[in-house]
Protein backbone atom coordinates (compact mmCIF):
# COMPACT_ATOMS: atom_id res chain seq x y z
CA UNK A 1 0.00 0.00 0.00
CA UNK A 2 1.36 3.48 -1.06
CA UNK A 3 1.89 5.87 1.42
CA UNK A 4 -0.91 7.99 -0.11
CA UNK A 5 -3.18 5.04 0.88
CA UNK A 6 -1.62 4.82 4.48
CA UNK A 7 -2.24 8.42 5.05
CA UNK A 8 -6.00 7.86 4.07
CA UNK A 9 -6.62 5.43 6.51
CA UNK A 10 -4.86 6.71 9.25
CA UNK A 11 -6.66 9.51 9.37
CA UNK A 12 -9.81 8.02 8.35
CA UNK A 13 -9.74 6.32 11.57
CA UNK A 14 -8.85 9.30 13.58
CA UNK A 15 -12.12 10.72 12.70
CA UNK A 16 -13.94 7.55 13.25
CA UNK A 17 -12.60 6.45 16.94
CA UNK A 18 -11.89 10.11 18.17
CA UNK A 19 -8.38 8.69 18.98
CA UNK A 20 -5.34 10.80 19.06
CA UNK A 21 -3.04 11.01 15.56
CA UNK A 22 0.19 10.12 16.95
CA UNK A 23 -0.99 6.65 18.73
CA UNK A 24 -2.87 5.77 15.52
CA UNK A 25 0.17 6.47 13.60
CA UNK A 26 2.62 4.48 15.58
CA UNK A 27 -0.01 1.57 15.69
CA UNK A 28 -0.11 1.44 11.51
CA UNK A 29 3.72 2.29 11.25
CA UNK A 30 4.49 -0.12 14.10
CA UNK A 31 2.54 -2.71 12.64
CA UNK A 32 3.45 -2.31 9.18
CA UNK A 33 6.59 -0.52 8.65
CA UNK A 34 6.42 0.69 4.94
CA UNK A 35 9.34 -0.54 3.07
CA UNK A 36 10.79 2.92 1.72
CA UNK A 37 11.83 4.41 5.23
CA UNK A 38 10.89 8.05 2.95
CA UNK A 39 7.48 6.78 3.08
CA UNK A 40 7.54 7.21 6.66
CA UNK A 41 8.56 10.49 6.49
CA UNK A 42 5.44 11.38 3.75
CA UNK A 43 3.02 9.82 5.58
CA UNK A 44 3.66 11.51 8.92
CA UNK A 45 3.88 15.06 6.46
CA UNK A 46 0.13 14.36 5.17
CA UNK A 47 -0.99 12.98 8.21
CA UNK A 48 0.10 16.12 10.36
CA UNK A 49 0.24 18.28 7.40
CA UNK A 50 -3.48 17.92 6.75
CA UNK A 51 -5.05 17.86 10.32
CA UNK A 52 -3.10 20.84 11.31
CA UNK A 53 -4.88 22.86 8.20
CA UNK A 54 -7.76 20.88 8.03
CA UNK A 55 -10.02 23.82 8.80
CA UNK A 56 -8.75 25.84 5.18
CA UNK A 57 -9.06 22.51 3.61
CA UNK A 58 -12.66 21.98 4.31
CA UNK A 59 -12.90 25.54 3.13
CA UNK A 60 -11.70 25.07 -0.22
CA UNK A 61 -13.35 21.93 -0.69
CA UNK A 62 -16.84 23.04 0.28
CA UNK A 63 -16.71 25.63 -2.87
CA UNK A 64 -16.59 22.32 -5.54
CA UNK A 65 -18.74 19.58 -3.24
CA UNK A 66 -22.23 18.98 -3.67
CA UNK A 67 -22.87 17.41 -0.58
CA UNK A 68 -22.02 18.17 3.27
CA UNK A 69 -18.27 17.10 4.33
CA UNK A 70 -20.42 15.63 7.02
CA UNK A 71 -22.09 13.18 5.55
CA UNK A 72 -19.11 11.93 3.73
CA UNK A 73 -17.60 8.27 4.15
CA UNK A 74 -14.18 8.60 6.38
CA UNK A 75 -12.16 7.63 4.14
CA UNK A 76 -13.47 9.49 1.30
CA UNK A 77 -13.02 12.54 3.03
CA UNK A 78 -9.73 11.65 4.16
CA UNK A 79 -8.41 11.49 0.69
CA UNK A 80 -10.11 15.14 -0.22
CA UNK A 81 -8.27 16.43 2.51
CA UNK A 82 -4.88 14.84 1.77
CA UNK A 83 -5.48 15.63 -2.30
CA UNK A 84 -6.01 19.25 -1.52
CA UNK A 85 -3.12 19.56 1.52
CA UNK A 86 -0.84 18.24 -1.08
CA UNK A 87 -2.21 20.90 -4.01
CA UNK A 88 -2.08 23.97 -1.65
CA UNK A 89 1.02 23.17 1.23
CA UNK A 90 3.23 21.07 -0.26
CA UNK A 91 5.52 21.14 -4.13
CA UNK A 92 4.21 18.14 -5.37
CA UNK A 93 2.59 19.27 -8.93
CA UNK A 94 -0.66 19.48 -9.00
CA UNK A 95 -1.73 16.77 -11.65
CA UNK A 96 0.31 14.34 -9.44
CA UNK A 97 -0.80 15.15 -6.41
CA UNK A 98 -4.32 14.51 -7.79
CA UNK A 99 -3.37 11.67 -9.65
CA UNK A 100 -1.77 9.75 -6.65
CA UNK A 101 -4.61 10.76 -4.00
CA UNK A 102 -7.81 8.76 -6.75
CA UNK A 103 -5.03 5.66 -6.42
CA UNK A 104 -4.77 5.61 -2.96
CA UNK A 105 -8.24 5.66 -2.45
CA UNK A 106 -9.07 2.93 -4.91
CA UNK A 107 -5.88 0.95 -3.06
CA UNK A 108 -8.18 1.27 0.30
CA UNK A 109 -10.97 -0.02 -1.84
CA UNK A 110 -13.45 2.78 -2.43
CA UNK A 111 -13.00 2.88 -6.35
CA UNK A 112 -16.69 3.84 -6.65
CA UNK A 113 -15.54 7.35 -4.97
CA UNK A 114 -12.42 7.79 -7.52
CA UNK A 115 -14.62 9.85 -9.78
CA UNK A 116 -15.97 12.07 -7.20
CA UNK A 117 -12.96 13.03 -5.21
CA UNK A 118 -10.83 13.24 -9.11
CA UNK A 119 -13.29 15.80 -10.00
CA UNK A 120 -13.02 17.82 -6.76
CA UNK A 121 -9.25 17.62 -6.54
CA UNK A 122 -8.80 19.14 -10.38
CA UNK A 123 -11.10 21.91 -9.63
CA UNK A 124 -8.92 22.44 -6.66
CA UNK A 125 -5.94 22.18 -8.25
CA UNK A 126 -6.99 24.75 -11.14
CA UNK A 127 -7.40 27.49 -8.56
CA UNK A 128 -4.79 30.15 -8.51
CA UNK A 129 -4.01 29.77 -4.48
CA UNK A 130 -5.73 28.70 -1.72
CA UNK A 131 -9.22 30.37 -1.59
CA UNK A 132 -9.41 32.10 1.99
CA UNK A 133 -12.65 34.76 3.40
CA UNK A 134 -12.37 38.46 2.62
CA UNK A 135 -9.72 40.63 4.59
CA UNK A 136 -12.72 42.51 5.99
CA UNK A 137 -13.77 39.90 8.41
CA UNK A 138 -9.77 39.20 10.49
CA UNK A 139 -11.40 36.91 12.97
CA UNK A 140 -12.56 34.51 10.00
CA UNK A 141 -9.94 35.11 8.14
CA UNK A 142 -7.49 34.20 10.84
CA UNK A 143 -9.62 31.23 11.46
CA UNK A 144 -9.69 30.01 8.43
CA UNK A 145 -5.94 30.62 7.09
CA UNK A 146 -4.48 29.47 10.74
CA UNK A 147 -6.93 26.79 10.56
CA UNK A 148 -8.46 26.95 14.55
CA UNK A 149 -12.14 27.38 15.37
CA UNK A 150 -13.50 30.75 15.17
CA UNK A 151 -14.74 30.76 18.89
CA UNK A 152 -10.71 29.87 19.83
CA UNK A 153 -9.59 32.65 17.70
CA UNK A 154 -11.91 35.10 19.15
CA UNK A 155 -10.86 33.98 22.98
CA UNK A 156 -6.92 34.02 22.31
CA UNK A 157 -7.40 37.41 20.55
CA UNK A 158 -9.17 39.47 23.61
CA UNK A 159 -6.88 37.50 26.43
CA UNK A 160 -3.69 37.89 24.52
CA UNK A 161 -4.39 40.62 21.94
CA UNK A 162 -3.93 40.50 18.02
CA UNK A 163 -0.25 39.83 17.61
CA UNK A 164 0.56 37.59 20.44
CA UNK A 165 -2.57 35.67 19.48
CA UNK A 166 -1.86 35.30 15.56
CA UNK A 167 1.76 34.06 16.65
CA UNK A 168 0.30 31.44 18.58
CA UNK A 169 -1.63 30.38 15.76
CA UNK A 170 1.05 30.70 13.55
CA UNK A 171 3.44 28.47 15.70
CA UNK A 172 0.61 25.34 16.19
CA UNK A 173 0.93 24.82 12.62
CA UNK A 174 4.58 24.57 12.94
CA UNK A 175 6.01 20.69 13.21
CA UNK A 176 7.66 21.37 16.45
CA UNK A 177 11.77 19.86 16.91
CA UNK A 178 12.44 16.81 18.82
CA UNK A 179 13.53 18.01 22.14
CA UNK A 180 15.14 15.46 25.55
CA UNK A 181 15.80 15.81 28.98
CA UNK A 182 18.93 14.45 30.44
CA UNK A 183 18.45 12.13 32.84
CA UNK A 184 20.99 13.55 35.58
CA UNK A 185 20.26 10.55 37.43
CA UNK A 186 22.70 9.56 34.82
CA UNK A 187 24.36 12.41 32.82
CA UNK A 188 24.99 16.15 33.07
CA UNK A 189 23.44 18.06 30.23
CA UNK A 190 26.79 18.98 28.92
CA UNK A 191 28.56 15.53 29.43
CA UNK A 192 25.25 14.04 27.34
CA UNK A 193 26.14 16.84 24.29
CA UNK A 194 29.20 16.18 24.18
CA UNK A 195 28.13 12.40 23.53
CA UNK A 196 25.25 13.14 21.12
CA UNK A 197 27.89 15.06 19.21
CA UNK A 198 30.43 12.62 18.67
CA UNK A 199 27.88 10.38 16.98
CA UNK A 200 27.68 12.78 14.66
CA UNK A 201 24.49 14.86 15.31
CA UNK A 202 23.82 18.51 15.36
CA UNK A 203 22.54 18.94 18.72
CA UNK A 204 22.05 22.53 20.89
CA UNK A 205 20.97 22.96 24.60
CA UNK A 206 17.71 24.10 25.66
CA UNK A 207 17.23 28.40 25.57
CA UNK A 208 15.94 28.14 28.95
CA UNK A 209 15.74 24.67 30.47
CA UNK A 210 18.76 23.68 32.08
CA UNK A 211 18.41 19.93 31.22
CA UNK A 212 17.17 19.78 27.48
CA UNK A 213 18.55 19.38 24.38
CA UNK A 214 16.97 19.66 20.89
CA UNK A 215 17.87 17.05 18.66
CA UNK A 216 17.50 17.42 14.68
CA UNK A 217 15.27 15.84 12.58
CA UNK A 218 16.63 12.06 13.09
CA UNK A 219 13.61 9.24 12.55
CA UNK A 220 13.25 6.49 14.73
CA UNK A 221 13.83 7.87 18.34
CA UNK A 222 14.84 4.28 19.86
CA UNK A 223 17.96 4.40 17.76
CA UNK A 224 19.28 7.81 19.00
CA UNK A 225 22.59 7.05 21.08
CA UNK A 226 21.49 7.41 24.70
CA UNK A 227 18.05 5.75 24.34
CA UNK A 228 18.89 2.64 25.17
CA UNK A 229 21.43 3.28 28.41
CA UNK A 230 18.67 5.73 29.89
CA UNK A 231 20.28 8.68 29.69
CA UNK A 232 17.47 10.92 28.31
CA UNK A 233 13.68 11.03 27.68
CA UNK A 234 11.79 13.04 25.26
CA UNK A 235 9.75 16.19 27.05
CA UNK A 236 9.11 19.52 25.71
CA UNK A 237 11.29 22.45 27.10
CA UNK A 238 8.14 23.71 28.22
CA UNK A 239 7.34 20.91 30.57
CA UNK A 240 10.52 20.57 31.65
CA UNK A 241 10.44 23.53 32.95
CA UNK A 242 8.05 23.17 35.20
CA UNK A 243 9.88 20.69 37.16
CA UNK A 244 12.85 23.14 37.29
CA UNK A 245 10.16 25.65 38.54
CA UNK A 246 8.90 23.27 40.96
CA UNK A 247 12.32 23.55 43.16
CA UNK A 248 11.26 20.92 44.88
CA UNK A 249 13.88 20.17 48.16
CA UNK A 250 15.34 16.75 47.09
CA UNK A 251 14.61 15.81 50.29
CA UNK A 252 11.08 15.90 50.05
CA UNK A 253 8.72 12.59 49.19
CA UNK A 254 6.42 13.74 46.18
CA UNK A 255 3.14 12.50 44.80
CA UNK A 256 2.30 13.32 41.36
CA UNK A 257 -1.17 12.95 41.58
CA UNK A 258 -1.94 12.87 37.33
CA UNK A 259 1.11 11.22 36.27
CA UNK A 260 0.50 9.84 32.67
CA UNK A 261 2.14 9.60 30.26
CA UNK A 262 4.91 10.35 33.01
CA UNK A 263 7.86 12.39 31.68
CA UNK A 264 7.23 14.78 34.96
CA UNK A 265 7.01 11.72 37.29
CA UNK A 266 10.34 10.47 35.92
CA UNK A 267 12.03 13.93 35.96
CA UNK A 268 10.91 13.91 40.09
CA UNK A 269 12.23 10.63 40.21
CA UNK A 270 15.46 11.61 39.13
CA UNK A 271 16.19 13.25 43.11
CA UNK A 272 12.99 12.36 44.52
CA UNK A 273 10.87 9.14 45.61
CA UNK A 274 8.12 9.68 44.13
CA UNK A 275 4.72 8.00 44.04
CA UNK A 276 3.21 8.39 40.57
CA UNK A 277 -0.98 7.66 40.11
CA UNK A 278 -3.29 8.06 37.81
CA UNK A 279 -7.06 6.94 36.93
CA UNK A 280 -6.52 4.64 34.21
CA UNK A 281 -4.25 1.88 35.47
CA UNK A 282 -3.40 1.11 31.72
CA UNK A 283 -1.40 4.48 31.38
CA UNK A 284 0.43 3.44 34.53
CA UNK A 285 2.39 0.63 32.45
CA UNK A 286 4.13 3.29 30.05
CA UNK A 287 5.38 5.40 32.88
CA UNK A 288 6.62 1.94 34.78
CA UNK A 289 8.42 0.70 31.62
CA UNK A 290 10.21 4.71 30.76
CA UNK A 291 10.86 4.08 34.72
CA UNK A 292 12.73 0.99 33.81
CA UNK A 293 14.28 2.25 31.36
CA UNK A 294 16.17 5.13 32.83
CA UNK A 295 17.21 3.40 35.66
CA UNK A 296 14.92 5.38 37.90
CA UNK A 297 12.19 2.12 39.04
CA UNK A 298 13.75 1.93 42.64
CA UNK A 299 12.69 5.73 43.46
CA UNK A 300 9.54 5.50 41.48
CA UNK A 301 6.18 3.88 41.87
CA UNK A 302 2.99 3.78 39.95
CA UNK A 303 -0.60 3.48 41.75
CA UNK A 304 -3.91 3.73 39.97
CA UNK A 305 -5.93 6.28 42.03
CA UNK A 306 -8.59 8.97 41.11
CA UNK A 307 -7.01 12.20 42.18
CA UNK A 308 -10.09 13.84 43.24
CA UNK A 309 -10.40 11.04 46.25
CA UNK A 310 -8.49 10.67 49.54
CA UNK A 311 -5.19 9.41 49.43
CA UNK A 312 -4.82 6.47 50.88
CA UNK A 313 -3.22 6.62 54.48
CA UNK A 314 -1.10 3.41 53.86
CA UNK A 315 0.87 5.57 51.26
CA UNK A 316 2.20 7.71 54.10
CA UNK A 317 2.99 11.25 54.29
CA UNK A 318 4.26 13.66 51.22
CA UNK A 319 6.50 16.55 51.49
CA UNK A 320 5.03 17.90 48.01
CA UNK A 321 2.36 17.20 45.29
CA UNK A 322 2.53 17.44 41.64
CA UNK A 323 -1.10 18.22 40.21
CA UNK A 324 -1.05 18.28 36.37
CA UNK A 325 -4.27 18.41 36.11
CA UNK A 326 -6.12 17.08 33.17
CA UNK A 327 -7.24 20.27 31.02
CA UNK A 328 -8.16 21.22 27.44
CA UNK A 329 -4.92 20.33 26.06
CA UNK A 330 -5.07 23.71 23.80
CA UNK A 331 -1.24 24.05 24.62
CA UNK A 332 -0.51 20.71 22.96
CA UNK A 333 -2.02 21.44 19.37
CA UNK A 334 1.09 21.26 17.52
CA UNK A 335 1.89 18.23 18.78
CA UNK A 336 -2.22 17.18 18.61
CA UNK A 337 -3.48 19.18 15.78
CA UNK A 338 -6.55 17.04 15.86
CA UNK A 339 -7.69 18.73 19.32
CA UNK A 340 -8.38 22.03 18.10
CA UNK A 341 -11.56 21.17 16.46
CA UNK A 342 -12.72 18.37 19.01
CA UNK A 343 -12.95 21.09 22.08
CA UNK A 344 -15.69 23.34 22.67
CA UNK A 345 -15.83 26.38 24.75
CA UNK A 346 -17.53 24.43 27.58
CA UNK A 347 -15.21 21.95 27.46
CA UNK A 348 -13.15 24.93 29.92
CA UNK A 349 -15.63 25.07 32.83
CA UNK A 350 -16.11 21.80 32.84
CA UNK A 351 -12.68 20.66 33.43
CA UNK A 352 -12.27 23.82 35.70
CA UNK A 353 -14.97 21.87 37.95
CA UNK A 354 -12.75 18.71 38.16
CA UNK A 355 -9.41 21.27 38.40
CA UNK A 356 -10.86 22.58 41.28
CA UNK A 357 -11.78 19.34 43.28
CA UNK A 358 -8.47 17.91 42.40
CA UNK A 359 -6.41 20.57 43.52
CA UNK A 360 -8.99 20.41 47.12
CA UNK A 361 -8.60 16.73 47.78
CA UNK A 362 -4.40 17.64 47.03
CA UNK A 363 -4.59 20.25 49.43
CA UNK A 364 -6.08 18.25 52.38
CA UNK A 365 -2.97 15.62 52.53
CA UNK A 366 -0.01 18.60 52.14
CA UNK A 367 1.94 18.67 55.54
CA UNK A 368 2.03 22.70 56.88
CA UNK A 369 4.99 23.81 55.25
CA UNK A 370 4.88 21.81 52.45
CA UNK A 371 4.46 22.38 48.84
CA UNK A 372 2.00 22.00 45.80
CA UNK A 373 2.73 22.63 42.17
CA UNK A 374 -0.18 23.19 40.26
CA UNK A 375 0.57 22.78 36.63
CA UNK A 376 -1.59 22.53 33.40
CA UNK A 377 -0.60 22.01 29.79
CA UNK A 378 -3.65 24.84 28.17
CA UNK A 379 -3.28 28.65 27.73
CA UNK A 380 -6.57 29.69 29.02
CA UNK A 381 -6.58 31.75 32.43
CA UNK A 382 -9.79 30.08 33.57
CA UNK A 383 -7.59 26.68 33.91
CA UNK A 384 -4.89 28.79 35.01
CA UNK A 385 -4.62 31.78 37.00
CA UNK A 386 -7.90 32.21 37.69
CA UNK A 387 -7.91 28.75 39.09
CA UNK A 388 -4.94 29.27 41.48
CA UNK A 389 -6.05 32.63 42.69
CA UNK A 390 -9.96 31.68 43.47
CA UNK A 391 -7.67 28.33 45.34
CA UNK A 392 -5.70 31.59 47.42
CA UNK A 393 -8.85 33.62 48.35
CA UNK A 394 -10.52 30.62 49.65
CA UNK A 395 -7.68 29.30 51.38
CA UNK A 396 -5.47 31.99 53.57
CA UNK A 397 -3.31 29.36 54.65
CA UNK A 398 -2.19 29.03 51.07
CA UNK A 399 0.45 31.43 49.40
CA UNK A 400 1.83 31.54 46.09
CA UNK A 401 5.73 31.27 46.17
CA UNK A 402 8.35 31.59 43.54
CA UNK A 403 11.64 29.37 43.24
CA UNK A 404 14.91 30.90 44.23
CA UNK A 405 17.04 29.43 41.30
CA UNK A 406 20.36 29.41 39.86
CA UNK A 407 20.94 33.06 38.45
CA UNK A 408 21.80 31.32 35.29
CA UNK A 409 18.19 29.96 35.19
CA UNK A 410 15.89 32.67 33.85
CA UNK A 411 12.26 31.21 33.64
CA UNK A 412 8.96 32.93 31.65
CA UNK A 413 7.34 34.02 35.53
CA UNK A 414 4.28 36.17 35.04
CA UNK A 415 4.02 37.32 38.95
CA UNK A 416 5.21 34.22 40.97
CA UNK A 417 3.70 31.84 37.91
CA UNK A 418 4.74 30.10 35.10
CA UNK A 419 3.81 31.17 31.92
CA UNK A 420 4.65 29.72 28.75
CA UNK A 421 2.78 30.22 25.35
CA UNK A 422 3.27 28.81 21.82
CA UNK A 423 5.17 31.38 19.82
CA UNK A 424 8.51 31.95 18.35
CA UNK A 425 10.01 30.56 21.40
CA UNK A 426 9.09 27.07 19.87
CA UNK A 427 7.33 25.84 23.63
CA UNK A 428 4.46 23.81 23.85
CA UNK A 429 1.39 26.21 26.25
CA UNK A 430 1.75 25.77 29.76
CA UNK A 431 0.89 27.15 33.28
CA UNK A 432 2.30 26.45 36.62
CA UNK A 433 2.03 27.49 40.22
CA UNK A 434 4.40 27.02 43.03
CA UNK A 435 2.04 26.96 45.99
CA UNK A 436 3.14 27.01 49.86
CA UNK A 437 1.15 25.81 52.94
CA UNK A 438 2.07 28.37 55.95
CA UNK A 439 0.13 26.22 58.57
Amino acid sequence: MNARAIAIQVLSRVRATDAYLNVVLDTVLSESPPADPRDTGLITELTYGTSRRQLALDYAITRFADRKLDALEDKVLAALRVGAYQIFYTRVPARAAVAETVQALKEVGLTRAAGFVNAILRKLASLPSLPLPPETDAIELLSVRESHPKWMVERWVRQFGRERAESMLVANNQTPAVVIRANSAKVTRDALLEQLRETGLEVRPTAVSPVGIVLPPVGRLEDVYGYAEGLWQVQDEAAQLVGVYGDIPETARVLDACAAPGGKACHLAEKHEVVATDLHANKLRKIESEAKRLGLSERLRAEAHDASQPWPEEWGEFHAFLVDAPCSGLGTLRRHPELRYRRKPEDIGRLAVLQRRILENCQEAVPPGGLLVYAVCTLDPQEGQDQVEMFLRSHPEWTAEPPVLHESVKLPLTQAYLRTLPGPESWDGFFAARLRKLY
